[in-house]
Order: structure tokens, then sequence, then C-alpha cells
């Protein structure tokens, strides 16, 4: 048999880049080994291993959470907003409509040694306030759901880039034997969950290898995984070493990147059998653990996604992303925060810190809370209950971990939380600093597509040096 490629074979691959020539490479050479990562050293020392992402979906209001106490809205509350802070402005659903102020609901205090404001409804969380580094000035590009979350996940509003996860995934590779090394888990509490979609952790043009996998935290964790009735490991094993076998009589003739990685995945999906069940398994948790985090086994809650995180970071997964959906609040904002999800991740997350802290992990984990946008200082009336709409000018998010200088903030909105005002950071900025604890130089973690090299910060991005220890 030939390994000589065909004509139509070497027209599809010549526009492969280095990166992607040395992962075919890879997967005819040892194909059942772990990706090491295109990072070969490491651009710099890395601050951090592994990133656990509390991703707020829907657009937590930062003038109900992290951002000072405004006593200038306080003062205007139910007056016009000034027109010049609206004229010519985008807003999502207030277009033509009275916008009123509407003074923060919840109380702002002074918490730890640092003393920090933040909002009263965080109890647990306020004891850690001086690992926090809180940023105060973020904006972005988009107004809506959708190209607001395609853009802090991937760095563009334009679908079909890889997601952050499979960037660091293809850079760095993962600790990981037998599960994935990017991990995505999903829960719900408060308002009308708002819907997330699998591009959000997509591998885009990257080699799906890549691609962040899916645990559901109740039934079957992963689609499919289970043995199917009366195939046992042995004879399953032996359908899998067939199947590679054929693989590696193709992958010769095409060198194509996807059949290293069907390899690859064919291999990691066998040791996931045993690997998930047993993951996902919080029963052989300690009752004081379960108790920390606020948790009950197989609830599917936020808080188990915490302590399963937990779990995956100690198995070594590099980039774990927990999404917390319900945070939309165009009406009923009083009610949600209190009620529902601000006590549905308080205590987890507060968990999640000590119990990182008390493993040992803390220094080597950078923990990151926010969503993809904030909500407007203009009240939005729907059905009765008073809300607040979309708003991407100026909003908050917390870092804390490794490499982190906690008991900060960093930037300004202006006096009426509409616009991010001193030291403004852009998402790109984000992910910029969250490369760099990795040890990456996020100008130079490229992949060429199309005749252009790509990156996860596109053209833009610096490092938010402030908030770095």
């Amino acid at each position: 048999m030939t390994t000589d490629l065909n004509r139509r074979a070497f027209f599809g691959r010549t526009g492969l880049s280095l990166g992607s020539v040395a992962f075919a490479a890879l997967g005819a050479g040892r194909k059942t080994e772990r990706w090491p990562g295109v990072v070969r050293p490491l651009h710099h020392t890395a601050k951090v291993k592994r990133v656990i992402y509390l991703y707020m979906s829907g657009g937590p209001s930062h003038l109900e959470t992290f951002d000072a106490n405004k006593p200038e809205l306080v003062k205007l509350d139910g007056q016009l907003m000034p027109t010049s802070y609206t004229q010519g402005q985008s807003i999502a659903q207030l277009q033509n409509q009275k916008l009123a102020c509407l003074r923060p609901q919840f109380p702002f205090k002074k918490f730890g040694q640092s003393g920090t404001e933040m909002t009263t409804l965080f109890p647990h969380l306020a004891k850690h306030i001086d690992d926090l580094a809180v940023i105060r000035s973020m904006h972005t590009d988009a107004i809506n759901h959708d190209p607001a979350n395609t853009l802090m996940n991937t760095g563009t509003t334009i679908s079909g880039r890889p997601s952050m996860g499979s960037w660091i995934q293809y850079g760095l590779g993962s600790e990981a034997e037998d599960l994935p090394g990017f991990v995505v888990l999903s829960s719900h509490a408060g308002r009308s969950p708002q819907p997330i979609s699998v591009r959000m952790w997509h591998t885009g043009f990257l080699p799906s290898q890549f691609q962040g996998i899916q645990l559901r935290s109740t039934g079957d964790p992963v689609m499919y995984v289970r043995r199917p009735g009366g195939v046992d490991v042995a004879r399953q094993r032996d359908v899998v070493d067939a199947v590679q076998a054929l693989n590696d009589l193709q992958e010769p003739l095409t060198r194509d990147p996807e059949i290293a990685t069907r390899i690859a995945q064919y291999e990691m999906a066998f040791k996931m059998q045993s690997s998930v069940p047993d993951l996902m398994d919080l029963t052989n948790e300690p009752a004081e653990a379960l108790d920390l985090y606020g948790c009950k086994p197989g609830d599917g809650s936020f808080a188990s996604n915490c302590l399963l995180a937990r779990r995956l970071a100690e198995r070594g997964v590099r980039f774990i992303q927990l999404y917390h959906r319900g945070w939309d609040h165009h009406n009923g904002l009083v009610d949600y925060m209190q009620n529902h999800c601000c006590p549905s991740v308080d205590r987890a997350i507060a968990g999640l810190l000590t119990d990182l802290k008390r493993k040992g992990m803390f220094e080597d984990t950078l923990i990151v809370w926010g969503g993809e946008f904030g909500r407007t200082p203009m009240a939005q009336r729907n059905k009765g209950a008073v809300g607040r709409d979309h708003h991407m000018k100026g909003f908050n998010l917390w870092l804390a971990g490794g490499g982190i200088k906690g008991g900060v903030t960093h930037g300004t909105t202006d006096p009426l939380g509409y616009n991010a005002e001193e030291n403004r950071t852009h998402v790109n900025d984000l992910h910029a600093t969250l490369l760099h604890l990795l040890g990456i130089d996020h100008e130079k973690l490229t992949y060429r597509f199309q005749g252009r090299d790509f990156r996860l910060t596109d053209v833009h991005g610096k490092l938010i040096k402030p908030v770095l220890a």
C-alpha cells in the first residue's frame, strides 16, 4: 500500500499550519498518547495549571453585585436618565421607552481587610473578598445574548471560531489520563433559563479533539457512553482496537488531522466509560464536603457542579466551565436575585474556594466569575415587575487564585453605572490575561486557517496588569 498523497488529498491539505502538521504527525506515530500542546516550552513561567470559569449566563447586574455603591444613581432614582448618557446609544429592548433611573436594589457594604464594597446578597462569598480581584470596568461589543456569549467565549462575535477552552487545550494539552481536558457543566436557578449553545465550547477550525465535552449532572453523564447490554470490557476493547486499526490504514493516505483526532477520541471514550461514572458519583464524598458546598448527590445543582469542578481539577482537567443560567432579569429583579440566583451560587462558590485552599490547589488554579454583559442603570418594566435590560457599556467580573492580587478592584464605571470609565477593560484583555497566567503569550498562540493566522484575542488584547500578583 502506498503512502503517497493522491492529488485531491494534496490540494486539500497544503493549507495546514505547522501546528496541524505536528498534530497529524503525532497521531500517526503515538496514537493513544495525550496531546502535549504546541506551546513547548511555555512562553514564560505559568502561575496556574488550570482554569475554573463560573459563567453566570444571562448577564448578572453589576449594580446589584460587585460595582461600588452609586450615590448619584440613588439620588436620581425614578427620574429620567440624562440624555447625555443614552442619546444615540444601543439599548436592547428599551427603544422609544421612558428611560428612568433605577437605584441599586440591595445595600452595599465594605468587607474584609481590603474594605472592598460589594452587595450583601453574597454573605458566604463576602468572607473571601480579600482573595478576589474585582474588575469593575468591563465592556463588550454585543448587546444581545448569543453574540455576547460568542464573544466572551471565543474572542469575537463571529460564529465558528474556537472557544477559549479549545485554544487552551490546543496550546497546553491536559494532565488528565482518562478524562477530556475541557469539560462543561450546566445548571439553572431563577428566571427562564437563557439558552446556551455547543458553539460556546466548540473547537471551531481547530482539530475536533479540543472540543469541550459537556457532562450532564443528572442521568447519563455523557450520552451513549455506557456499554450496550451484553457487551463486556474485553469485547468492546476488541471492537475499539479493530476500528483503530482501520483508522491507522487510512491516516497515511490522507494525512487528515481528523483521523488522528478520531483515533485519540475513540480511546478517550473507552477510558471515560470507567472514569466518568466514578467522577460523577458524589456519594463517596464525606458529609462535611457536601455541607461545605450545600449540595446533595445527584441534585444537578450549581453547588454539585462546583464540587465536581474540584474533582475534575484534581484529575488533571485543564479548563472547567460551569454555566449557571437564569440571570436574564428583565423583570422580577429583586425576587430572582434575592431568592434564587444569588443563594444558589453564594455558598457553593465560597465552598469551592475553601476546598481548593485546603487541598493546596488554590495557588495553581485560576477562578473566574462573570457573565456575558451587565444590566442597565435604567428600569425595565415587564409584566408589572421591575428589571433591567441588557447592557454592554460597563459591567463587573472577578478573578481569584494563582497569580491574582486579592483584595483589589480595577477600574470603575461612571457615577450612574452606565459606561466603563477608568481603566476600561475589554473581553480580549481578559483572554490575554487568562492565557498569560497559564504561561502563554496571547500574541504567539496562533493557528493558520484559510490563509490567515488566527488567535483567541484576534488583533486586540492587553494584560490587566494591576490585578496580577
